[in-house]
């Protein structure tokens, strides 16, 4: 008889699902440290700057005025508004607050969405490399995650050739994000109007534009897919707080869409989780209508440490290092090192062993690329120090001189 009841109790849709290897790998990086080891994390997205204090402010009065109770599923009023403002204001569109929809995190603005539009069976094209999540959200919806795979060689961007030789009957959306999280990547205008003409042949297929990285970007500006002929009523995006504002532990993220979608979102998110924090929304509003000026200081600093930790990557010997546009990572490809064997006599056969042998032997936390859907890779967040980021290289390129 199995006395342990676990595999017997929990469910087909847990047993599949993988751990998220970004949560999993800053896991073992604070076990490291718990032990006392000098650990250098650059597994996970967050900025390491703190929340302005003109938000934090927001927060305490609106704490003080009473605003602790439930609010509206969809988000407060006010705050919905005030992203209407901000699609006017940064993008050129124009939407209603029916359409705007808050959550607990852009993460659950995914699920909502998948929930919402996804039938057992239906396809989702995702351009890899892709957030870790979106692959088992879809699952989890019961889709069909299709990928569209590229490298660096090409700047970590697919085609508009590549994801229409993708679509079928069964495609629902496309889902990617510009910048891109894992590789930095931004799609140009032109690379956008692309893919945007090649849809006009495809009326059943929507586009969700994942946008949470808008205001980390080295370009001229932020495009949006939205803004080409006949497109906003045939896309979702999702934007959020916690970049560009450095409120990842507010848990708080939006989508623009078409009503009919924003309805069905709603109602998902009333059997889930209803609203996100009050107060949290009420301090969002301020965060959009103030001063940007804390952002902009903010991608600044992203800009110079992604300049630095080039130059540095850019010096081991065998590494391939692109220049993102956005975002706060690098995803250089480490395959020239496949085959080799460390001093312990073990072979690092691929970037899940890479990960786990510069944790080990640097005491780096990184994340393997074969979370993102490129197992060539590792992705590195430069949202820390330049003092640590220098030394983080350093460690890495002294352990991938030690492969042999």
């Amino acid at each position: 008889m199995n006395n342990d009841i676990s595999a017997l109790s929990l469910s087909r849709l847990v047993m599949d699902m993988q751990e998220s290897a970004t949560l999993k790998m800053a896991k073992l990086a604070r076990e490291l440290k718990a032990k006392g080891k000098d650990v250098i994390d650059l597994s996970l997205g967050e900025p390491d700057f703190d929340t302005p204090v003109h938000i934090k402010e927001a927060a305490k009065k609106a704490l003080d005025e009473g605003y602790t109770k439930y609010t509206p599923v969809n988000g407060l009023q006010e705050l919905r508004e005030a992203i209407v403002r901000k699609f006017a204001r940064d993008n050129g569109l124009q939407y209603t607050p029916n359409q705007i929809v808050v959550s607990n995190g852009a993460k659950q603005s995914v699920y909502n969405l998948c929930l919402a539009l996804l039938d057992p069976g239906d396809e989702v094209i995702i351009p890899a490399p892709y957030w870790v999540s979106y692959y088992e959200i879809i699952k989890m919806a019961g889709g069909v995650p299709v990928v569209a795979y590229s490298n660096i060689e090409n700047d970590f961007k697919c085609s508009a050739e590549q994801i229409e030789a993708l679509i079928s009957d069964r495609t629902k959306f496309i889902l990617y994000s510009s910048p891109c999280n894992p590789s930095g990547s931004v799609f140009s205008y032109d690379e956008l109007k692309a893919i945007a003409t090649m849809l006009q042949s495809y009326e059943h297929v929507l586009v969700v534009s994942d946008e949470i990285y808008e205001h980390i970007n080295f370009t001229d500006r932020h495009h949006t897919i939205a803004s080409f002929e006949g497109m906003q009523d045939r896309t979702i995006i999702i934007n959020g707080m916690s970049k560009a504002y450095a409120m990842t532990g507010w848990r708080l993220g939006y989508t623009a869409s078409p009503a009919w979608v924003a309805e069905a979102c709603t109602k998902i998110q009333g059997q889930v989780t209803s609203g996100a924090t009050s107060f949290g929304q009420k301090a969002s509003v301020t965060a959009l209508d103030a001063d940007h000026q804390p952002t902009k200081d903010m991608t600044k600093a992203f800009h110079q440490r992604r300049d630095l930790v080039i130059r540095l990557l850019e010096q081991i010997p065998l590494l391939l290092v692109n220049r993102p546009q956005g975002a706060f990572y690098m995803f250089p490809d480490v395959s020239a090192y496949f085959g080799k064997t460390t001093k312990d006599g073990n072979v690092v056969k691929d970037a899940d062993d890479m990960s786990l042998y510069l944790l080990a032997e640097a005491m780096v936390s990184t994340v393997s690329g074969a979370a993102f859907g490129n197992d060539r890779c590792i992705r590195l967040s430069y949202a820390t120090s330049e003092a640590k980021l220098t030394e983080a290289a350093s460690r890495i390129e002294k352990a991938l001189s030690e492969l042999h």
